[in-house]
């Protein structure tokens, strides 16, 4: 059966709700609160993700999401001049990567979430 779905979201934790919020606000990310110690967080129109105020290290630390972008180069730039690793405790940002699938860098938030940003070839 085909499901005429609209979106898929995922649910994130945070180490620190109030800092996780500014952290995806300084990407450039739109934090909609929808209740205490939850979010909705929108990257671009239909692209979200929940952010809640629980915290379980072996969760947060095993949670990914990767997310395709146009553009990685100006993106990577971009999220460079940020500082974020500067302004966010355990805030880790990598070089670019090339694979044979195509080319990506990592951003570890605050909770020790691992983003995946990306291009395929």
């Amino acid at each position: 059966m085909i499901h005429p779905a609209k979106s898929i979201r995922t649910f994130i934790g945070s180490k620190n709700f109030h800092e996780s919020t500014k952290f995806y606000e300084t990407l450039g990310f739109v934090v909609k609160p929808l209740s205490k110690g939850f979010s909705l967080v929108t990257v671009k129109e239909n692209i979200c993700f929940y952010l809640q105020d629980y915290y379980s290290k072996v969760w947060c630390e095993n949670s990914m999401l990767f997310l395709e972008v146009e553009n990685l180069d100006s993106y990577w730039e971009a999220m460079k001049v940020l500082g974020l690793p500067d302004k966010f405790k355990g805030v880790k940002l990598s070089e670019i990567k090339n694979e044979d699938w195509g080319r990506e860098f990592f951003l570890h938030d605050p909770a020790g979430v691992l983003w995946h940003f990306g291009v395929f070839k």
